[in-house]
């Protein structure tokens, strides 16, 4: 048997009930049935759930810490999240807050093939923050996309992306905003010199997304962006499995679904299954999140005592251009900033607009 994986719950529970609740979640996140009919030696010992530990955290909120058998995953990133909330999810007074595995499951896992350094490489940013911005509002034609992907690339920003609404709608199929904006961007290029990545979003099921990738390395992108908690984990970890020369950005949306702790989702988790880049709504802007969240987020994005390459953190989410100095004194050099709304309200001073957001960065005090 391999080492066990421990995962740990927040729960909310008076302190006269919590050990009968912590022995409910280790069988239920185990065997899934009372423990008396179970005969067999080798599931009694090694596959029901232990308890490993109960602590209180604040008033009725209890931390409650299980080990369960490694090998009840395999090698599945779904039958992972099945096994650390699958049923205990359904219980509204239950979150799961953090996971250890073992180095044999987490090297299995694999974790980001480029990471941080691969980013700042690809585009000559050895020790600054990096930028990005994204292609909307959804309903633009390709054509409109291109130009605002041109004007972004003129003003500087490292990373292009497509914002996570578009999809392959008939208004600005995949196949011709891939090279609309391609074309925009090799034309600033050869112009100016500057050579912004282009971050497409994939959609739909897991064959149509192995053929956006293909066609996005036919036009030379290395980078795409997924959403695995749409998209799937196991097919988001099956695609960056496949394509080891494609840098994966993680986009968060309905990731506020399962209860599951942010900084472990989206930082430790996504990053484990293959992210090279995570984001996430920063604090202060048009979502919830606390600085302390956000600052828990990015360390399990960058924390290397698994063994794995950095994942960059990315902060969105209602950013403004006012805002780009206390981010950067927050998470420091570090991370990739994401601003888009806030850059289209300039409207025909879009480039003026994205240039100074591109220069605060450039010439922050790093360190």
């Amino acid at each position: 048997m391999r080492a066990r994986l421990e995962a740990t719950y927040l729960v909310r529970s008076d302190a006269r009930d919590v050990e009968e609740r912590a022995r409910a979640i280790a069988v239920e996140q185990s065997v899934e049935m009372p423990i008396a009919p179970i005969a067999d030696d080798f599931v009694r010992s090694q596959i029901v759930g232990r308890v490993e530990g109960i602590s209180e955290r604040q008033d009725r909120l209890f931390e409650i810490r299980i080990s369960l058998a490694a090998e009840t995953v395999g090698r599945d990133p779904g039958q992972l999240l099945n096994m650390l909330f699958g049923n205990t999810s359904l219980h509204e007074d239950v979150e799961l807050a953090d996971v250890a595995l073992p180095t044999d499951l987490m090297e299995d896992l694999g974790g980001p093939r480029h990471g941080l350094h691969e980013l700042r490489r690809r585009v000559g940013a050895p020790a600054r923050a990096l930028t990005s911005s994204p292609l909307k509002p959804q309903g633009l034609p390709p054509a409109g996309l291109a130009r605002l992907a041109a004007d972004f690339a003129q003003a500087g920003i490292d990373y292009i992306k497509d914002d996570h609404g578009l999809a392959d709608q008939v208004y600005s199929p995949f196949a011709a905003r891939l090279e609309s904006v391609m074309a925009a961007l090799q034309t600033v290029e050869q112009r100016s010199g500057r050579a912004a990545r282009y971050v497409p979003s994939l959609s739909g099921d897991l064959d149509t997304m192995r053929s956006q990738i293909a066609a996005a390395k036919e036009a030379s992108v290395d980078t795409v962006m997924v959403a695995p908690m749409v998209a799937g984990v196991s097919n988001f970890h099956r695609l960056v499995r496949e394509n080891p020369t494609v840098a994966f950005v993680a986009h968060p949306t309905m990731a506020g679904a399962p209860r599951i702790a942010p900084p472990l989702l989206l930082g430790k988790l996504f990053r484990i299954l293959g992210a090279d880049a995570v984001i996430f709504p920063n604090y202060g802007g048009r979502f919830g999140y606390s600085p302390d969240i956000c600052r828990a987020l990015a360390r399990a994005a960058l924390d290397e005592r698994d063994g794995l390459r950095p994942a960059v953190p990315v902060p969105a989410g209602g950013m403004r251009t006012d805002r780009v100095a206390g981010m950067l004194d927050f998470y420091g050099a570090d991370v990739m900033l994401l601003i888009g709304g806030a850059l289209l309200e300039a409207r025909e001073h879009l480039r003026e607009a994205t240039a100074a957001f591109v220069a605060a960065v450039h010439r922050h005090p790093y360190g």
